[in-house]
């Protein structure tokens, strides 16, 4: 396999209860179209001027049975998925799927933290160049709402060697602490503390808008439900939290002077307290399929369905709405790939 670039958020992926629901919701609220896998026709995956941004797929009926809600889930680049998963798991993390390959695309595997928060990890066989900044329609932001940040934050530095970008107080929500990829590299998201009214620790990835006022309109518009915003954060982005109709918790991120310019290495930072107690918990759902996909330019996609270990899929960030009920402890998933930054 090729060089990769380590610790990039590279693929995400949603498994949902009704795809192609799903599909036409994403295209009139996010602005995303969709195509076909060439590889499985099955597998779909939402583009934007041409380029694969995320996955799409059923959710297992296996993981439905468990309790699993509709859910999104991100993977980060290594260079080794096997030596990873391994050092994981000397930390205390879980494995959902066991290390597989795709072929023409990558190698991958699920787990989930010491803490429950799910997460992938993907080896691409291609890797492409790391960009400054993620364009309209990519994924600019990742939040995970940890049980206890400052310990998840040693578990993600020594995995993925993350470094610390900068933090700041949110007063009865503590700290907020953010991270990027290595010294001078942008950064990719941050975390906190949860608190009591979200029930367990998820990661919550954000779609890079031209509008989050406009995503929350349409959002309400096409049957889903905002949680939270729109609302300025600190440094004059906007976000915006909803539910899509089938129950899967997504997040916008937009900076209105660059809105339509393309690329941004803006960040959104954590919200207000006011405004996370607005949010809904979206329970750790059990996946029955894993999925990544390659770095930047690369044209393999999806793969196809593989039945293993149940994965627990992330949830999202700070909320005040009952979650589902956990599913049981060890779904499976699917695989697929895409590009990175």
């Amino acid at each position: 396999m090729a060089a990769v670039t380590p610790g990039r958020f590279i693929w995400h992926e949603l498994l949902s209860t009704h795809p192609d629901a799903a599909i036409a919701f994403y295209q009139k609220v996010v602005g995303w179209n969709v195509m076909a896998w060439d590889q499985d026709p099955g597998y779909r995956m939402f583009t934007w001027n041409g380029a694969p941004m995320a996955g799409i797929m059923l959710l297992p009926d296996e993981a439905r049975q468990a309790g699993a809600p509709s859910h999104w889930l991100s993977y980060v680049s290594v260079r080794n998925v096997d030596q990873t998963v391994m050092q994981a798991v000397r930390m205390g993390a879980m494995t959902y799927l066991e290390p597989m390959d795709i072929p023409t695309v990558g190698r991958l595997a699920v787990l989930a933290d010491p803490q429950g928060a799910t997460f992938g990890v993907y080896q691409p066989v291609t890797s492409g160049p790391a960009g400054d900044g993620p364009a309209l329609g990519d994924f600019s932001w990742h939040e995970l709402a940890a049980d206890d940040w400052k310990t998840a934050w040693e578990f993600y530095r020594a995995l993925f060697g993350w470094e610390p970008d900068h933090q700041f107080e949110m007063g009865p929500m503590g700290t907020y602490w953010m991270f990027r990829r290595v010294a001078g590299s942008r950064a990719l998201g941050g975390m906190f503390t949860r608190p009591p009214e979200v029930p367990h620790a998820h990661w919550l990835p954000y779609i890079h808008v031209a509008s989050a006022h406009r995503v929350a309109e349409l959002a309400a518009k096409h049957g889903g439900r905002v949680v939270s915003g729109p609302m300025e954060v600190p440094g004059g982005d906007y976000t915006t939290q909803a539910l899509d109709p089938q129950g899967a918790i997504f997040a916008v991120h937009a900076v209105p002077a660059q809105a339509e310019s393309g690329p941004s290495a803006a960040r959104p930072r954590a919200a207000s307290r006011k405004a996370a107690e607005k949010q809904p918990s979206v329970a750790r759902p059990a996946v029955k399929r894993a999925a990544a996909k390659p770095e930047k330019q690369v044209a393999k996609k999806p793969v196809k369905q593989v039945a293993k270990k149940p994965v627990k899929p992330a949830a999202r960030k700070p909320v005040k709405k009952a979650a589902p009920a956990r599913p049981a402890k060890r779904p499976v998933k699917k695989a697929a790939p895409r590009r990175g930054r």
